[in-house]
């Protein structure tokens, strides 16, 4: 076992980066159950391994928490203890811990432990790919929109991961559909550049006239027999309908390859089944209803919603955050804020601001002109 012929280097030695990452993505492979168990190996994410090397944490140091990436990775009798474990070195360190983008696997496992905070984030759609036919076969505006782009010559192709890493058109497409966002390039769960780390990933690839328009990239849930769609990027050129197609070449291959599971991620704020009216603070409920109202300036939270509900999920499964404190704090989102940012979280925020004002601006300028 890995585990056996590698951890006892962490009680001598400190490993090489490399053995660390092959390590984490070893136990990744045979435990990784939450969703986004597979980009713990995004760049800038730190991990933390049990002491009998059975076991990783990946997380990120943001204003005195340890913002974990979703759930240890563990199996599933030995999450509770791995999970006391961190918190208590943690603790010793002078920090609190935060677990970012959990499911109920996690929170089940948690139940007979000391009680943590726990807060609803929003909900992820879930397919069955087998089950991607009849959704077509009863959603005539679905099958429009992957008409319209087929009617525009978009072809979809599956990249060997080597190809895609290298390929500067893809940079390209990446950095245009960046430029368009409101909010300065975030990390941690959502780290937008993973060419270099693509490994064990799929790319599937939109061109149109021997043009680049938009990509798909996923990543496994092996546990689950699942996949992450993790990036789904459009380029300026991109005719409407790309995404939907990209979706479509990806759900026809897990197929064919017998997954299970396929999910295109958080949807946050999002409130399409009962558990979104799980009671939270008024403090709590107040920020997050102003958030949908005038969060949109910086992030399309009901677009991106709308975009996922189309495509017609089996399931929306809630994720949470939780906590090791009695209630969610301000203290905590504004770790979560700086685990994002990969910065202080006031330079995250004022430089998103400032990018709205700057785009507000050269818009009435571009009218008045």
């Amino acid at each position: 076992m890995i585990s056996a012929q590698i951890a006892p280097s962490y009680a001598t030695a400190a490993p090489s980066p490399q053995a660390t990452w092959e390590h984490a993505r070893a136990l990744i492979f045979r435990y990784g159950w939450n969703s986004v168990a597979y980009q713990i190996l995004n760049p800038g994410i730190q991990h933390w391994f049990a002491p009998n090397g059975d076991a990783v944490i990946g997380y990120v140091n943001a204003a005195g928490y340890r913002i974990v990436a979703g759930a240890p990775i563990a199996r599933a009798e030995d999450l509770a203890g791995v999970a006391s474990t961190f918190s208590t070195e943690a603790h010793r360190a002078g920090q609190r811990v935060c677990y970012f983008g959990v499911q109920d696997h996690f929170v089940a496992a948690m139940a007979d432990q000391p009680p943590m905070a726990r807060l609803l984030l929003g909900g992820q759609p879930v397919w069955n790919p087998h089950g991607w036919p009849e959704i077509l076969a009863h959603k005539a505006s679905l099958r429009a929109q992957l008409a319209r782009a087929r009617n525009k010559q978009v072809t979809i192709s599956p990249w060997p991961t080597e190809k895609a890493s290298a390929h500067t058109e893809l940079r390209r497409c990446l950095a245009e559909w960046l430029q368009d966002r409101h909010l300065p390039p975030m990390h941690f769960l959502v780290e937008p550049d993973t060419f270099g780390h693509l490994h064990d990933r799929y790319v599937w690839v939109a061109c149109r006239e021997q043009q680049i328009v938009g990509f798909l990239v996923a990543s496994p849930i092996p546990q689950r027999r699942g996949w992450l769609v993790e990036q789904l990027v459009r380029c300026h050129a991109a005719p409407n309908g790309t995404a939907e197609l990209l979706v479509d070449a990806a759900m026809r291959h897990f197929a064919a390859s017998d997954v299970e599971y396929v999910t295109l991620g958080l949807s946050p704020l999002a409130c399409r089944t009962p558990w979104a009216v799980t009671p939270q603070p008024a403090w709590i409920s107040a920020m997050l209803a102003m958030m949908r109202a005038y969060g949109q300036r910086f992030y399309n939270f009901s677009g991106l919603d709308a975009f996922k509900a189309k495509l017609q999920p089996h399931l929306w499964e809630p994720v949470y955050a939780l906590s090791n404190e009695r209630r969610f704090s301000p203290r905590t989102f504004y770790a979560i804020i700086g685990a994002f940012g990969g910065t202080s979280p006031l330079r995250y925020l004022s430089r998103a601001l400032w990018r709205v004002i700057r785009e507000r601006v050269r818009a009435i300028t571009q009218r008045s002109s």
